[in-house]
């Protein structure tokens, strides 16, 4: 199975125009990925590339258009830049050896350490007898960053990198863990995976795919079922079922089979854990029942897929959120891995987001943030579908640390 983009560690390539980002790309990968020029600005919408790169394993290589771009397009292109950041584990800043370092540079660097981004300071198209590296290291020694010395096209200084970068990441708080901690060796994990309109044709969604591996990882049992083989599941098994986890949307049906003596909870909720704060997202169902008529909710996914009918986003939530107020609401959504900018946000009442298996934890980090900083309520589909459930409390009984945060919520 691929690791997928959002559980890649994702490392972007900053600087001026005509540094080098592109060949230092193409130099890691080893491909052609990104479009090199001696003509400034060839780089325009970031570039992304997923692969293997030892001793750091699966990343995502972004490559961004020059921070001193100009004109009317380059604004945009710096713009779009910028929203990189969003998503960055490591940024390498890249500098040309030949040309000197402005407090443009200096002050991106300090957005990035202010971000809490690990950065790499990476002196691009440097020969053996430079002579000038000493003076280079002295006007940012002050930063206290990493640097390397590298030369894209030759490859020197390219191993020295890749170790920098493992470094870095080794700094970064240690990965949250999916489900693995919920469990122990030998453990049997019942999966609920309904077959519906909404189910992609002959696999899998990604929640389920990555659920499995982690339990694989750990040496927990998986077994799969859909809602209306359950109750035989949990029969032929028994005692030996530890947990199950289901797709939100079934929480109701499931909740009616599943003993109380099993813990229960579903994907949503685990990824709410694993790509943000489970803390924030639970405080958030306090919002539903203080809505009020024609108040504004966004339905964000961090993905993009063909809506069908009765789509979750688009016809399960509203109708449930009705049903829930009593009053009519304001819905709009919003897909993809950007996010809507603070004028949108400006105006909105409550936010109800998907699990974000489409995007690193650094995004979800940064969805939860802007939400925070225009003092939007938000929750995910897991925790939403259990409020509206009635089974919120039982479904996020495995995580203790939240059981105090319950008693401030009014349950249904």
């Amino acid at each position: 199975m691929e690791t997928s983009r959002g559980n890649r560690i994702h490392i972007a390539i900053f600087g001026k125009r005509n540094v080098g980002k592109s060949s230092i790309m193409n130099a890691l990968t080893g491909q052609e990925v990104a479009t090199v020029s001696d003509i400034s600005g060839t780089t325009t919408d970031p570039v992304y590339k997923s692969m293997e790169l030892l001793p750091l394993g699966p990343v995502v290589l972004i490559d961004t258009a020059g921070l001193d771009d100009e004109g009317e397009l380059g604004e945009k292109r710096m713009a779009q830049t910028k929203k990189v950041m969003d998503k960055t584990d490591i940024a390498l800043y890249v500098f040309d050896i030949n040309e000197e370092i402005d407090e443009g540079d200096l002050e991106t660097i300090a957005v990035l350490s202010d971000r809490k981004i690990p950065v790499v300071a990476v002196f691009n198209k440097i020969e053996e007898s430079e002579a000038h590296v000493e003076m280079f290291r002295a006007k940012i020694a002050h930063l206290k960053i990493p640097i390397t010395l590298v030369n894209a096209k030759t490859g020197q200084g390219l191993q020295d990198l890749k170790i920098l970068l493992a470094t870095a990441f080794d700094k970064l708080q240690n990965p949250r863990v999916l489900i693995g901690d919920l469990v122990s060796s030998g453990d049997v994990v019942v999966l609920v995976t309904p077959i519906d309109e909404g189910a992609p044709k002959g696999r899998l969604i990604l929640p389920q795919q990555q659920t499995i591996r982690d339990l694989l990882d750990h040496g927990a049992i998986s077994i799969i079922s859909r809602e209306i083989e359950l109750e035989q599941t949990l029969k032929k098994f028994g005692e030996q079922v530890k947990l199950v986890v289901t797709d939100a949307g079934a929480f109701e049906l499931v909740a009616k089979i599943v003993p109380e003596q099993i813990p229960l909870t579903s994907f949503s909720i685990l990824f709410a854990r694993f790509k943000g704060e489970l803390e924030v997202l639970v405080s958030g169902v306090k919002k539903i029942i203080q809505l009020k008529a024609n108040d504004k909710v966004l339905i964000c996914e961090a993905c993009t897929h063909h809506r069908q009918e009765g789509d979750i986003g688009k016809i399960k939530i509203p109708r449930l959120l009705r049903k829930l107020t009593g009053v009519d609401l304001d819905f709009s959504w919003y897909s993809g891995t950007g996010f809507p900018d603070e004028a949108e946000l400006s105006g909105c009442d409550f936010i109800v987001h998907c699990g974000g298996c489409m995007i690193n934890q650094k995004e979800m980090q940064h969805r939860l943030n802007q939400a925070e900083k225009f003092k939007i309520p938000i929750v995910n589909y897991g925790i939403f579908f259990a409020y509206a459930s009635g089974v919120l409390k039982r479904a996020t009984e495995p995580f203790p640390e939240i059981s105090a945060l319950l008693d401030e919520v009014e349950l249904r």
